[in-house]
């Protein structure tokens, strides 16, 4: 990798930033000849003598103060805080608060001594505090702590802002101190000089604001101060913190050209690289980082580890774990248990083995964790059953379970639910099958028995391949070995019965949860609703539902709207209307697409006044009927040519804030098209362009058959032209209904055209097509071209069946074209050839 380096460090850096206005003249001549090679990085806080040096009077008065504090419960009216009071110094309150060990016994000790008559805190105190209250990340009595730091006026020397500014970034508030930055400078508090704006630079860094950081680092340049590593680290941490690692790199190298470069600058751009995904360059800068004899730390090395495994890149991952080897580190249990796992994911488990060896001759005792992963990607059972003795020796009961578990789950993903089956009989004692055979491997470990969720495993793989009855058969197994069915295997045997439609046997089984103590949760309770309501059983459904609303279970929508469905699929419209209705007086409000479904299934049977009323009736009891409800009603006003209900709808939709859908507008278009009002037809298309709803080509499809209809064939053919300018494509129901309808205008001529575009677009059109046609071109006399399209559809196989009713418009044309000089002979030859049917006549040439 190509690391670019910097000729001119004033000028690029200079090009990576936005200049602005210098903040002042007061602080460029307090702070221009201070450098920051000058200032101190060590902890701001004042000199407090220790030991003998510290008066007898400081002394005893901190003990006390640390004594009353700590003492449970604490009185804020002790007689002895009074007497303490007055001998408050900052030097006191600074020693008090390092004594204490809870950060709420320090704040409540600080905030009692700020309250206390001739006592101040100074920076010193301030800074006591925020580090305790860092430490332990309280952020908000930390922000409250800032702000009062400004409200009391309080003095603040340059290193001793810095260093609550450094407290305030570790804990990632980071406005909170820039805010302070200013407005102590502001309130003429401080001065800050290059070390309190170090620490702000590096407390910027922690964040994403690359425009905040590079504005005061332009501060920094205009007051005058040279660069250094101090101030180039947070700028090379905030540009990776955003990935422009070009820029990035440019600081990395002007920094090598003047020696600052250290292990920490190189770890910030590769754990940067690394975190986006660019192992390779991260890699790369690893090997230029061990040229330069600088070395990773250990922690570095794991978190490296960990995330080139994340981007499954184990070969750099193996790699790195090499180098920290050769380094002298050790590989602990958790770097072995990513890689393998790492490894076990891209099915490398060749590799996964030899680290598991490598473990076991540096002494080191893979954890369950291992096994699993191993175990859960051996392909060959002889070694995984190999792995799982191995793994048996020194691990109790449970862990061992565990395992089995494992094997049992790899067994049932791998499609072995079989295996899995015979294994888990072999753990109950049952002895092994020949051709499965673990004998060898339960002696390892004779009292190891499965546990519920053992079982659990093994009858969701036999539920998932249907095989209901082995489940039951296991479920008896398990309680005759005094293994207890906990809830999820009571409802996934259960779920089964039910989609297997054996309700009496899923009632069975609830019974005996129930009996066993267990709860029945709301799964147990709409699986078998479900199947009642497969079933059609309105009273059985209906009286589970009374059950469930006992225990708070709500019926699930998607059952009672399938159950609705279904009775007005067979008729039974009024009973699914009366299930809705009991429905409401258990309680149990149905959702909107269940009454939907009533709706429609009245108005396919013709009920649309009471469809109409149980829709009127659903808004009263404050539903808020959806497009698609609305749609269901218009439907049905339109079918029985009730368009100015329909229409009334559509208005009311609009008043409660519903955007109509371009279904609802066809709907209105194929009304009024049906009802042979096209004015109004053509007026609701020119609304739907207004609404911004694109006609579909049903819209287009449906007006062009209405125009036809009406004789308006050249006003069908300007909507078609226009179909297709508006990026419209025609399909092939609309060329048959283009073609069909200039047909029954009399063009037949152009009706052939559009035929002849529909073909060459790859589209074959019905027979009833060609049967226009024909019957067109015989009542236009051009008998030649009716015969074409009647050859045409011998030549295609599709002349109708006999018992067909298009048979008979077929054996008039032909009778036509049999009583046509011109026709007659090609006509007779294709009866002689069997392609059409035959046409007797008498002598005189009449039809017989």
């Amino acid at each position: 990798m190509a690391l670019p380096s910097i000729s001119k460090t004033h000028h690029t850096i200079h090009r990576l930033i936005k200049s602005i206005n210098p903040n002042g003249l007061l602080l460029f001549i307090f702070t221009k000849n201070l450098s920051p090679a000058s200032q101190s990085y060590k902890p701001f806080c004042s000199n407090i003598p220790t030991g003998s040096a510290i008066g007898s009077d400081h002394e005893n008065a901190t003990n006390g103060l640390i004594s009353i504090f700590t003492k449970q419960p604490f009185t804020p009216d002790n007689p002895e805080l009074k007497n303490l009071a007055p001998v408050l110094t900052t030097k006191v309150v600074e020693t008090v608060l390092k004594g204490f060990k809870s950060w709420r016994v320090a704040h409540l000790f600080f905030t009692w001594a700020s309250h206390q008559y001739g006592y101040k805190h100074n920076c010193y105190t301030y800074n006591a505090m925020a580090t305790i209250l860092s430490r332990a990340r309280q952020n908000v009595p930390l922000r409250a702590l800032a702000l009062d730091i400004v409200d009391s006026h309080c003095l603040m020397s340059p290193g001793a802002l810095g260093f609550f500014i450094r407290c305030l970034g570790s804990v990632g508030l980071i406005d909170e101190a820039n805010l302070l930055f200013d407005q102590v400078r502001i309130k003429g508090l401080c001065v800050p000089n290059s070390y309190s704006y170090t620490c702000l630079l590096e407390a910027l860094s922690k964040s994403s604001s690359i425009d905040l950081f590079e504005m005061r680092l332009k501060e920094m340049q205009e007051f005058g101060w040279e660069w250094d590593k101090y101030m180039l680290t947070p700028m090379l941490q905030v540009y990776c913190n955003v990935g422009k690692f070009e820029k990035a790199l440019n600081i990395f190298n002007e920094m090598y050209k003047r020696g600052w470069v250290d292990a920490h600058l190189f770890t910030i751009l590769i754990l940067s690289f690394s975190k986006w995904g660019e192992v390779d360059k991260a890699y790369e800068l690893i090997e230029r980082m061990m040229d330069y004899n600088i070395e990773l730390n250990e922690k570095t090395f794991h978190v490296l580890i960990h995330g080139f495994v994340r981007e499954s890149r184990l070969d750099k991952a193996l790699e790195l774990s090499n180098k920290m080897q050769k380094l002298g580190f050790v590989l602990d249990v958790s770097l072995y248990d990513v890689l393998i796992g790492g490894l076990c994911k891209i099915n490398d488990f060749e590799k996964a083995m030899y680290l598991y060896s490598e473990m076991k001759e540096l002494g080191i005792q893979p954890d369950v964790g291992i096994f699993v992963k191993l175990i859960s990607s051996c392909s060959d059972e002889g070694e995984m059953f190999r792995l799982l003795e191995e793994a048996q020796k020194g691990m109790d009961k449970k862990t061992v379970a565990l395992l089995y578990n494992s094997v049992l789950n790899d067994l049932v993903n791998k499609g072995s639910v079989d295996k899995a089956y015979k294994l888990l009989h072999s753990l109950m004692g049952y002895g092994s099958d020949a051709s499965f055979d673990v004998g060898n491997l339960l002696k390892v470990k004779e009292n190891v028995h499965p546990v519920t969720t053992s079982f659990r495993i093994v009858i969701d793989g036999l539920l998932k391949n249907g095989n209901l009855d082995m489940v039951l058969i296991l479920f008896e197994e398990m309680n005759q070995i005094g293994c207890k069915p906990d809830v999820l295997i009571y409802n996934n045997i259960i779920d089964g019965l039910c989609h297997s439609n054996r309700l009496e046997e899923s009632y069975k089984l609830l019974r005996e949860m129930e009996d066993s103590g267990l709860v029945p949760t709301p799964f147990t309770h709409n699986s078998i609703y479900g199947c009642l309501c497969r079933r059609e059983n309105i009273l059985g459904a209906l009286e589970l539902v009374k059950k469930m609303r006992a225990r708070g279970h709500e019926p699930w929508i998607k059952h009672s709207t399938l159950l609705v469905k279904r009775l007005c699929e067979h008729g039974k419209v009024i009973e699914a209307c009366n299930f809705l209705c009991n429905m409401v007086e258990e309680g149990f409000l149905p959702d909107i697409v269940a009454h939907s479904a009533a709706i429609d299934g009245l108005i396919k049977f013709n009920e649309i006044d009471r469809a109409l009323h149980l829709f009127r009736a659903i808004c009263t009891r404050g539903y808020s009927p959806d497009v698609v409800a609305y749609n269901i009603l218009i439907k049905g006003l339109c079918k029985t040519k009730r368009i100015l209900e329909a229409q009334d709808v559509l208005n009311e939709m609009v008043v409660k804030g519903l955007v109509p859908s371009v279904v609802t507008y066809n709907l209105l278009i194929d009304g009024w098209c049906k009802t042979g009002d096209m004015d109004q037809a053509m007026f609701f298309l020119s609304r739907m362009f207004c609404k911004e709803r694109e006609p579909n080509v049903i819209t287009y499809t449906t007006l062009i058959d209405g125009l036809c209809t009406a004789g308006r064939s050249d006003d069908a053919l300007m909507l078609w032209n226009s179909m297709g300018s508006k990026g419209c494509i025609p399909n092939r129901i609309a060329f048959m209904s283009l073609i069909n309808g200039l047909c029954k205008c009399g063009r037949p001529n152009t009706a052939l055209v559009y035929l002849q575009i529909m073909e060459q677009n790859g589209m074959e059109p019905d027979i009833y097509v060609y049967l226009a046609l024909i019957s067109a071109f015989l009542l236009d006399t051009n008998l030649p071209l009716a015969f074409n399209m009647l050859k045409e559809m011998v030549d295609k196989g599709i002349i109708p069946d006999p018992l067909d009713k298009k048979h008979n418009i077929l054996r008039d044309a032909i009778s036509k074209l049999l009583e046509d000089d011109r026709t007659s002979s090609s006509i007779k030859s294709l009866i002689a050839k069997g392609g059409i049917p035959t046409i007797t006549f008498s002598d005189n040439g009449s039809k017989g």
